[in-house]
């Protein structure tokens, strides 16, 4: 923190001084003393500064002790005036500290009316911000000057520190309804040009995007799972029909693999080669052969993939700017959640720094008003429950925080019954090598169930029209390639796909 000394004027009053950086601090003593007059003149004063002003925004101590007595007040139903300011500085045991009665006095005789006070309590406010940074810049100067300290770690405890001090002076002020009804219409009118009933980017899911109209602008979308579930199988199936086949724009985060370790797993995706036969590269001729020709869809697609480990939220905000700015990215992928931390902030526990990523994730959606996907896990809860309906996830199994439920506009359970040993659905449907998308929340429509083809040697998810004819081959290579974090087996004995002559609607033979 700067240190003060003090400097005397030519009228006698005393000017506090940074002696740091040689500076007189930002304050407006004269402004501060004509908006707690104004207070004590005008009832509904407080009305207008009480979103502004806070005690700590004004420099003077005693003219914050009065400002606190004004806010209780308020808060008390009681009238502001300078009777019940003295009298409730006298209960608070602060009256002496102030000036007593005649400084109380002196400040209701400085103003006239109270016109004025919006604009006063704005000085204020920029003032007290403009302190703030100075002490903040001070701080991240002496750290910076100690060679002890890590300047990795004190660059995200400066972004955090940063991001922290913006987020509790931005204020965003009320609109008429008049062009947010124009601005409704005319995104109406949009849907309606489009023959396809998508106004979002569509994820190459047939039955899904019929519910969603594709992944929609300024959403948070949680796709979460337990262990084993396929979770990362489903993103980087999305990930490639988005980016891919339809050519749109995303970048994906990945805190728990590698690069290389996602780039094979889009290969076995993208040309059916399983990921065993990717890891040891002991290909058949065919397979070489599909591996070079369906690796064009693959090179030149705009996807933008990052594995920064222990990624902090505030990294994700500066290169998902970045990202949008330079390269018009339109979807947002983050592997996974809780490996993510807000890094130069303080949480008294886990549950509270996840929500505080969580909050931040749907504010960056807003901000840059564009769908930001980000996996999470699940507790135990569904393992300890019994029967086909315990064992499918709900909302309240999302783990750590609360919060992700609140703050996401979208939640989506990915749910293989097949692997507790259930082999069929409530309308008969045969289970095998079949995955329930579960849309648990759903802010802006319906909620349902989606039934994906889940091949697990390519560790992809497909519609099951696609597959319909297609039975997946039993190669005895199928697995899900393990998440590291879960530490999981990845050679499920349940894990293999729909059994050759089987049709996943009808619940027996296809009718060849």
């Amino acid at each position: 923190m700067a240190r003060e000394n003090n400097k005397t004027s030519k009228t006698g009053k005393t000017i506090p001084v940074d002696s740091t950086y040689g500076h007189i601090q930002p304050q407006a003593l004269d402004v501060e003393k004509a908006v707690l007059g104004a207070l004590m003149i005008d009832k509904d004063a407080y009305a207008v500064v009480c979103e502004i002003l806070y005690p700590e925004s004004f420099y003077e101590p005693r003219n914050q002790m009065i400002y606190s007595a004004v806010r209780t007040l308020s808060l008390d139903e009681k009238p502001i005036d300078v009777l019940t300011i003295t009298d409730q500085l006298a209960k608070d045991g602060k009256l002496d500290a102030v000036g007593g009665p005649v400084y109380i006095s002196e400040l209701s005789s400085r103003v006239a009316s109270s016109a004025n006070i919006e604009y006063h309590a704005r000085i204020i406010a920029q003032k007290f911000l403009a302190r703030q940074l100075i002490s903040f810049a001070s701080v991240i100067e002496t750290k910076a000057l100690d060679e002890t300290s890590d300047i990795d770690e004190l660059m995200q405890e400066a972004e955090g520190s940063l991001f922290e001090l913006s987020q509790r002076n931005m204020k965003k002020d009320y609109t008429q309804i008049d062009p947010v009804i124009k601005n409704a219409v005319d995104v109406i009118q949009k849907a309606a040009a489009n023959k396809g009933g998508l106004t979002g980017v569509p994820t190459g899911y047939n039955k899904f995007d019929d519910i969603t109209s594709g992944l929609q602008a300024s959403d948070l979308v949680i796709i979460a799972g337990r262990p084993a579930m396929g979770k990362t199988s489903f993103a980087l199936s999305m990930a490639k029909n988005i980016a891919a086949d339809y050519q749109v724009p995303m970048a994906f985060f990945s805190l728990e693999m590698s690069n290389v370790q996602l780039v094979n797993r889009l290969i076995s995706n993208c040309c059916e080669i399983p990921g065993s036969k990717i890891l040891n590269g002991q290909l058949q001729p065919d397979e070489w052969e599909r591996l070079d020709k369906r690796m064009n869809s693959l090179i030149g697609a705009p996807l933008y993939v990052d594995d920064t480990p222990g990624l902090s939220v505030f990294e994700l905000r500066t290169k998902a700017r970045r990202l949008v700015r330079e390269h018009g990215v339109k979807v947002i992928m983050i592997d996974y959640l809780q490996l993510m931390n807000a890094n130069g902030m303080r949480f008294s526990s886990r549950q509270e720094e996840v929500s505080v990523i969580s909050r931040s994730l749907k504010g960056l959606a807003k901000e840059l008003d564009i769908p930001i996907l980000a996996l999470s896990q699940l507790n135990r809860g569904v393992e300890s429950r019994e029967g086909a309906e315990g064992k499918r996830p709900q909302l309240s199994d999302l783990r750590e925080s609360g919060a992700i439920e609140q703050d996401a506009d979208m939640v989506l359970f990915v749910h293989r019954p097949e692997y507790y040993r259930i082999f069929q659905d409530e309308q008969g449907r045969d289970l095998h090598g079949m995955a329930q998308i579960i849309i648990a929340k759903h802010r802006k429509g319906a909620t349902g169930d989606v039934l994906l083809t889940f091949r697990s040697e390519f560790t992809r998810f497909e519609n099951p029209e696609d597959s319909r004819f297609k039975p997946v081959a039993q190669t005895g290579g199928g697995e899900i390639m393990g998440s590291r974090i879960n530490g999981t087996d990845s050679s499920s004995p349940d894990m293999g796909g729909l059994p050759e002559g089987y049709d996943p609607f009808a619940g027996g033979p296809v009718p060849f």
